[in-house]
């Protein structure tokens, strides 16, 4: 049988339709693009999403470099037209000191890249900034897509020492003054991190440094230079390595043992620090990642291998913890390094890098999966295949934008590893078509947007 002139016609109308909404016979269309980080050639990996199987299929062009050297988080601004990577930098082979005590020194200087998004997900390029502080390890932007902070290691007045003794006529940077006079004041150490604050242009992405309305205090030596100015800077815990923001506008900063919290004022971008001061949680040993979701607050610990559940308080940002306390994650696994949970509130996954058969090696690497009742409490999800199995070496989680999917990074196979994720049972299977998708090289971070 012929099909009909009319009939030849609407086939091809159909056809062409379903090229221009990027459909095809076995997928269903474009819904999202994932940028997933590498460290091995300083590049980000493009994927497009495919709705109906899950799939990653690489953006052309892909993959972009990074813009500087060993890229380790990736944000994405509200609507996503632009993407920002957080690139580490190399520390000296040697670290050195500046004279006496001071900043360690680094090979590469990290920086801030920011790039603009168009079809597939193509990463163009704009600029490179700089934080204030030294090492930026991580960032994050606030729910109005308004404002980027940026987390270093290092913060512009990080002292390595002990102490170090300066004589008041001496440069404002006590602490790489060589040789420290003995008859002069002694300032104490100050190994804290820092956060840099920027707000985002609307139209082009740009970032402008927001200063702190805190000033340096001229009470230790009143007549040294630059004193009773604005920081450029907040400072944060010792050794920080990530941070969040909760929907109580309470922002957390995260170091081995403690959270250093920070008050979030959403109109100005302004950080300053409640009276909670430093938060200690009680029998950490080291501190692996925090997830905010509402107002609640889950912190890994990959020593322990436990989950700290927490409720954030917004007049004080405060944390108590949720009854009945710490959770052990599941039985095989070992040092979690990151969790998430799914849009509805209903359950937390955390990503466990090795398991106690094998803890050495990241060849038996998995998510956890947890229920979270109405109180934030949690309770291992009852499914014979939790928890579920994942590339090696995971670092980073997300999901896609419809939530239908859930995807790790994982840095010792190079690969994206793709669960279906169910919304009304939380449960992890694999997706229809092949779960595993290989990468450029060295996975760390990943971000996913919407299709734009």
């Amino acid at each position: 049988m012929t099909l009909s002139k009319i009939g030849r016609i609407l086939m091809a109308l159909v056809a062409s339709a379903a090229l221009g909404l990027g459909m095809t016979a076995c997928g269903g269309g474009t819904i999202g693009y994932m940028w997933v980080l590498g460290t091995q050639y300083n590049q980000i990996t493009a994927f497009k999403i495919d709705d109906y199987t899950g799939n990653l299929t690489q953006s052309p062009h892909s993959p972009f470099s990074s813009g500087g050297t060993n890229p380790q988080s990736i944000v994405l601004k509200a609507g996503g037209r632009f993407v920002y990577v957080i690139n580490t930098g190399v520390a000296a082979t040697v670290s050195t000191a500046t004279g006496s005590a001071g900043l360690p020194t680094t090979s590469t200087q990290g920086n801030i890249s920011e790039f603009s998004v168009g079809g597939d997900g193509v990463l163009t390029f704009q600029q490179n900034f700089s934080s204030q502080g030294t090492t930026p390890v991580w960032a994050v932007i606030d729910s109005t897509g308004s404002f980027l902070y940026v987390m270093d290691k290092y913060s512009p007045a990080y002292c390595g020492a002990a102490s170090c003794t300066v004589t008041p006529t001496n440069s404002p940077n006590f602490c790489t003054i060589a040789g420290c006079t003995s008859a002069g004041l002694t300032i104490p150490s100050d190994l804290n991190g820092s956060i840099t604050a920027f707000s985002i242009a609307a139209d082009t992405g740009r970032l402008t440094l927001v200063t702190n309305l805190q000033q340096k205090v001229g009470s230790v030596i009143a007549t040294a230079p630059n004193y009773n100015q604005q920081l450029t800077y907040f400072e944060v815990g010792a050794a920080p390595t990530m941070v969040k923001i909760s929907s109580a506008g309470c922002m957390y900063a995260l170091s081995q043992t403690s959270l250093y919290p920070l008050s979030v004022n959403s109109s100005t971008g302004q950080l300053t620090v409640p009276t909670t001061g430093t938060i200690t949680l009680s029998g950490a040993a080291n501190l692996s990642s925090i997830n905010t979701t509402g107002s609640y607050v889950y912190v890994t610990d990959s020593t322990n291998n436990t989950i700290y559940p927490l409720t954030s308080n917004s007049t004080a940002c405060s944390l108590s913890t949720v009854s009945p306390g710490i959770v052990s994650n599941l039985a095989l696994t070992s040092h979690p390094v990151q969790s998430i949970t799914s849009s509805n509130g209903k359950f937390l996954y955390v990503v466990n890098q090795s398991s106690t058969a094998n803890p050495l090696t990241p060849a038996n690497s998995t998510i956890s999966a947890f229920t979270i009742d109405s109180n934030g409490a949690l309770a291992p999800l009852a499914d014979s295949a939790n928890p579920y199995a994942i590339g090696a070496g995971p670092v980073c989680v997300a999901t896609d934008p419809t939530n239908q999917y859930l995807y790790t990074s994982n840095n010792t196979d190079s690969t994206v590893t793709g669960k279906i994720a169910n919304a009304n049972t939380g449960i992890l299977s694999d997706l229809s078509r092949g779960s595993v998708f290989p990468t450029t090289g060295k996975p760390s971070c990943m971000v996913i947007s919407g299709n734009i």
